[in-house]
């Protein structure tokens, strides 16, 4: 069963090729890290601050294609973790009320999350294996 989790900080270095993003447990006291770029950390501290851009970077183009093929984001969900890779999908409602789910890197699937005011979720069995990978 998937559990409900929210991003609760956010690691920019610019210097690094790599930044953190740590996701919660909302009901609970499990966390993890998951390195990302720093594009997807930008976009993701971007929309976290509602700073508006000029002209739509990726994640933003993402959202509109979605929103313009009449569907609706749904959830992101963090379903898989395999060699330090986490695998994700982007959780859509097409105007048909059926549900896809498009595989996406946990970065990108996050970034249009956070712009869109979505719930994170995590597979159980990934929350459980990035817990034992951080031990």
């Amino acid at each position: 069963m998937p559990v409900l989790m929210e991003l609760s900080r956010i690691l920019i270095r610019e210097l690094n090729d790599y930044q953190l993003i740590e996701l919660r447990e909302v009901d609970g006291d499990r966390a993890f890290p998951i390195v990302i770029g720093l594009p997807e950390a930008q976009a993701i501290e971007r929309r976290l601050k509602g700073i508006e851009i000029k002209r739509p970077q990726t994640h933003e183009l993402m959202a509109g294609i979605v929103e313009s093929l009449g569907a609706t984001l749904v959830s992101v969900t963090i379903n898989d973790l395999s060699d330090h890779t986490f695998f994700a999908t982007l959780d859509v409602r097409r105007m048909d009320g059926e549900m896809i789910h498009i595989d996406s890197r946990p970065s990108d699937a996050i970034a249009l999350g956070i712009g869109a005011d979505v719930p994170i979720f995590v597979e159980e069995h990934v929350l459980e294996e990035a817990q034992s990978e951080e031990v």
